[in-house]
Order: C-alpha cells, then sequence, then structure tokens
C-alpha cells in the first residue's frame, strides 16, 4: 500500500512542480510521477541539512517532494536552457 501512496504523491508534486515551474506543457504524467519520486528522495535528503523537518504523514511527505521537485525541475531547466524561470 506504501508503494501505491508514493505514487499517488510523488505524482501530485510532480505535477504541483511542473505547474511552478512552467513545464507542464512538456510533461506528461509519467515524467510527473517520475519527478515526484525523485524530487521526494532529493527533498527527504536536503530538507534536513538545512534543518527542516517536515513531520510524517502524507502532507509532510508531498511538501518533501514538492520541494525537492523544484529543485530537481530548476536544476534541469539550468542544464537544459542555460537560465532558471
Amino acid at each position: 500500500m506504501n508503494f501505491i501512496v508514493m505514487l499517488i504523491v510523488g505524482g501530485v508534486a510532480g505535477w504541483l512542480a511542473s505547474i511552478m515551474m512552467r513545464r507542464d506543457g512538456n510533461q506528461g504524467i509519467l515524467l510527473n510521477v517520475i519527478v515526484g519520486i525523485i524530487g521526494g528522495f532529493l527533498g527527504g535528503f536536503l530538507l534536513p541539512m538545512v534543518g527542516l523537518n517536515l513531520g510524517a504523514g502524507w502532507v509532510g511527505y508531498l511538501i518533501t517532494a514538492l520541494i525537492g521537485a523544484v529543485v530537481l525541475l530548476l536544476i534541469v531547466n539550468l542544464i537544459t536552457r542555460g537560465r532558471a524561470r
């Protein structure tokens, strides 16, 4: 059951991050899920390094994955377009 929740939360986080970074026209649902899941791992790695703990539960996981997905898309924008937007 945790795997299904991870896919749903990752998909929502990836979709929200793609809208925030204006990449929603370039990505499909599968790429949104992948970005959200990788963003969840990235956020889970980076947030404790800066002293943030968003707690347990799906809301904390969603915010962590959203922050990580935005950072991931920012890095992708810098590499592919040469600038962040």
